[in-house]
């Protein structure tokens, strides 16, 4: 019978609490800590109030190169970067803080994050085996999440051609055409 430490543990219950606080799902959390699959339902259920979300983690490259997802995801990429080579911790670590830093950049600005943790998580798994990978723009120089193995020639990101359609909002309820109240006109 193996002795655990009760530091190492307790060490593990701390990680497994910052993952669940932060969105991440229980097939992510089992696979960077060793406590029972019990002990983690406990501990979710305890944290969030609800069962774990069911169901497979998502797996389309094809997500993170849509105009929007694609900014979010190489900014969220290249900071990852940035924590992994200057940073104390290995590469947990760096996915939590740079997680953490990602939602706080993007909230400053007033915006919702398009990234959640699953997703977050599952970038870098894509990275590390190799399906995506980083590629400069031709124009700003900016790095961009990108298939792997594509020609890359003259790559020019979704921030200097943007879509067509990008940043255009939903229309609010009655749309463009609806005529405006007497209390919105004399204001």
């Amino acid at each position: 019978m193996t002795t655990r430490s009760v530091l190492q543990e307790a060490r593990e219950v701390q990680l497994a609490v910052s993952l669940i606080e932060l969105g991440a799902r229980l097939q992510f959390i089992e696979g960077e800590v060793s406590l029972s699959r019990e002990r983690l339902l406990r501990l979710y259920k305890e944290i969030r109030g609800t069962s774990p979300p069911k169901g497979l983690l998502p797996f389309s490259v094809d997500w993170y190169m849509t105009w929007m997802a694609n900014i979010h995801s190489s900014m969220f990429y290249n900071i990852y970067l940035h924590m992994l080579a200057h940073g104390d911790g290995g590469k947990v670590d760096a996915l939590i803080k740079t997680f953490r830093m990602y939602q706080e950049q993007v909230r400053s600005h007033g915006d919702e994050p398009v990234l959640d943790f699953t997703r977050a998580a599952t970038l870098v798994r894509f990275f590390e085996s190799d399906m995506v990978e980083l590629v400069a723009c031709t124009r700003c120089t900016g790095r961009f999440v990108a298939h792997a193995h594509d020609g890359k020639v003259d790559y020019v990101c979704v921030l200097c051609r943007p879509p067509s359609r990008a940043g255009k909002k939903k229309r609010p309820e009655g749309g463009a055409d609806a005529t405006p109240d007497a209390s919105e006109v004399a204001s």
